[in-house]
C-alpha cells in the first residue's frame, strides 16, 4: 500500500551506479571560499573600473592630440617620417597655404562666418587641390585640444627626413663635393627654415639636424623656407656627433662656427673641397662634443659691437663664402 512501502530510498549495491545516499565528499569543493574580494577596479562593470577606462582612455586621446600639433616626431632608419601637424587659427593657416606648406586636409567649422582670411583661405586651398573637410565645432576642438581655432585647422603630414648618408649619395650624382650644412642645438623652427632658404640658395646638398633637442621641420619651418624645404633634403642624425664623424670617414672636412675660432672663414681653403659645416645655437653655441669633433673652428670677422649672430643669418654668411669660393675654380 502507499505509505506503507518497506523499500528504502536507495539502489541496489549491485546496481552499476552505485549507492545514491549522500554526496560521498563530491561537493566539498563548494564548501571552500573563493579567496578575498577583489578590489572594485578588478571587477568587471563595478563603477570603480569604468572610472578607471575613462581616466585611461582620456590620457591616451590627450597624448595623441599633442603628437599631432607637436610634429617632427623620432626616426628610425632612413626616410623616417615625424608626427602630423596642425595649423590653427585663420591667419596662420592662410600664411601657411600662401607659404607653400603642404597639406592634406583644410578642416572648416560648420556653418563658419566668412570673412577675408576665410575665403583666402577657401581660394589657396583650392588652388593647390587641398581637399575640404566640414566639421562641427566639438570636433574641432577635440582636434586641436581646445585652441583658438578660429573655424580653421590645417592639416600637415609628416616630413619625411632623409639619412645623413643620403645627402653624400646627391652630391656624387651631381658630380660635386659635397657642400652640407648641419645644426647643432637650434630649437627655434624658423632658424632652421632660414638655414634651410640659404642652403638651397648657394648651392648646398642638404642640412643635418639632430633627433633630439632640436628643431624639426615643423609649419613654421616650411613657411621660413619658402618652398626651399620642397627642394632641398632635411636629414635626421640620431647621434649628431657620431654623424660629423661619418662625413670625416668619408673625406668631408667638418668646420665648427664659433666666436673664438682660430681662423676666419674669409678664403678659407676648406671651404673650397667636401665639407660639413656646423653651426650652434646662438646662446650655446657649438656643443662641447661637436666642437672637439670638428677639424677647424672659424669665426666671422665682426667689426661691429654685436657678439653673435643666429644660426639663420650666419649660416647664410658662410654658405656664400663656400659658393663664392666654388665658383673661382
Amino acid at each position: 500500500m502507499a505509505g506503507n512501502s518497506q523499500r528504502r530510498n536507495r539502489r541496489n549495491p549491485g546496481s552499476k551506479k552505485g549507492a545514491s545516499v549522500g554526496t560521498g565528499g563530491h561537493s566539498r569543493k563548494a564548501l571552500q571560499g573563493k579567496g578575498p574580494t577583489p578590489r572594485g577596479e578588478e571587477r568587471k562593470g563595478h563603477p570603480k573600473q569604468r572610472a578607471a577606462n575613462a581616466a585611461l582612455k582620456r590620457e591616451r586621446d590627450a597624448k595623441s592630440r599633442a603628437g599631432m600639433r607637436r610634429g617632427g616626431g623620432p626616426r628610425s632608419g632612413r626616410g623616417g617620417a615625424g608626427a602630423a601637424e596642425l595649423v590653427v587659427g585663420r591667419n596662420s593657416v592662410v600664411e601657411a597655404l600662401q607659404g607653400g606648406v603642404p597639406a592634406t586636409a583644410l578642416y572648416v567649422q560648420q556653418f563658419i562666418d566668412t570673412d577675408d582670411r576665410v575665403r583666402e583661405a577657401f581660394q589657396a586651398a583650392n588652388e593647390r587641390g587641398i581637399p575640404l573637410m566640414e566639421a562641427p565645432r566639438p570636433q574641432l576642438d577635440q582636434m586641436t585640444g581646445g585652441l583658438n581655432h578660429q573655424g580653421l585647422v590645417l592639416q600637415v603630414p609628416p616630413y619625411e627626413y632623409a639619412h645623413p648618408d643620403d645627402l653624400l649619395d646627391g652630391a656624387a650624382d651631381a658630380g660635386q663635393d659635397a657642400l652640407i650644412m648641419a645644426l647643432d642645438g637650434v630649437t627655434d623652427s624658423r632658424n632652421l627654415g632660414a638655414v634651410v632658404r640659404s642652403a638651397a640658395a648657394f648651392g648646398a646638398h642638404g642640412v643635418v639636424i639632430p633627433e633630439r633637442r632640436a628643431a624639426g621641420m615643423t609649419a613654421g619651418a616650411w613657411k621660413t623656407s619658402s618652398g626651399a624645404a620642397a627642394r632641398l633634403p632635411v636629414a635626421r642624425a640620431t647621434n649628431l656627433t657620431r654623424a660629423l664623424e661619418a662625413y670625416q670617414k668619408a673625406g668631408l672636412m667638418v668646420v665648427g662656427l664659433a666666436a673664438d675660432g682660430e681662423a676666419e672663414i674669409g678664403d678659407l681653403d676648406a671651404l673650397n673641397g667636401p665639407v660639413v659645416i656646423v653651426a650652434g645655437s646662438e646662446g650655446k653655441g657649438l656643443s662641447r662634443l661637436v666642437s672637439e669633433t670638428c677639424d677647424l673652428l672659424v669665426r666671422i670677422p665682426m667689426p661691429g659691437r654685436t657678439e653673435s649672430l643666429n644660426a639663420g643669418v650666419a649660416a647664410g654668411i658662410v654658405l656664400y663664402e663656400a659658393a663664392r669660393l666654388r665658383a673661382k675654380r
